[in-house]
């Protein structure tokens, strides 16, 4: 049931937002140098890797690091990289994804490939179980803003608690602080 939800819901939002998808890619392209889309290589269901689609906010010499050990993020940010950040903007790309079944709409963010310490400490709670999200329990409750316990304990509750009535749940909140910009730190 939730796969064919996390089709239908893609498919829909692509079309609907196709123009600002398309936006964003020329505003992306005409402003730095490099691709538009960054392709991130992502941890997902039971530890397999996949490439992530982005929409690239960063300058293509960024070191592929979590955005918040960086020295300076802003530093390494394009022209309109910080506006579709904090838009949301950037995370678009996504939807290609959920189509292929690498993501689903809700779940856990998927971490970098290099991100041992949150892989461990999901793995051990069974975590690694799930696919990862486009949003997810811990993105509504602080996003950026979590230290790496706290959002595997948000991603863990996730796992307990999961239901298509607490992905519409997840989901709207989602929309509610994307529409405010919450959460977002760089």
């Amino acid at each position: 049931m939730k796969r064919i939800f996390d089709l239908i819901v893609a498919v829909a939002v692509g079309i609907l937002f196709l123009p600002l998808i398309l936006l964003t890619y020329l505003l992306v392209r005409l402003t730095s140098s490099g691709p538009a889309i960054y392709w991130s290589k992502r941890v997902g269901k039971n530890n397999q890797l996949f490439e992530m689609p982005k929409f690239r906010s960063m300058k293509i010499d960024t070191p592929a690091l979590a955005t918040h050990l960086l020295a300076n993020p802003d530093s390494h940010l394009t022209p309109v990289g910080g506006f579709i950040r904090k838009t949301s903007l950037d995370e678009l790309p996504q939807l290609w994804s959920i189509l292929v079944g690498d993501m689903s709409l809700v779940g856990p963010r998927p971490a970098l490939f290099n991100q041992d310490d949150l892989i461990a400490m999901r793995t051990k709670l069974g975590i690694e179980a799930l696919t990862p999200g486009l949003t997810g329990w811990a993105q509504v409750n602080g996003r950026d803003e979590l230290d790496l316990p706290t959002k595997v304990d948000f991603d863990y509750q996730y796992l307990q608690r999961q239901s298509l009535g607490f992905d519409l749940k997840i989901l709207w909140l989602t929309f509610l602080k994307v529409l405010r910009s919450e959460g977002v730190t760089h």
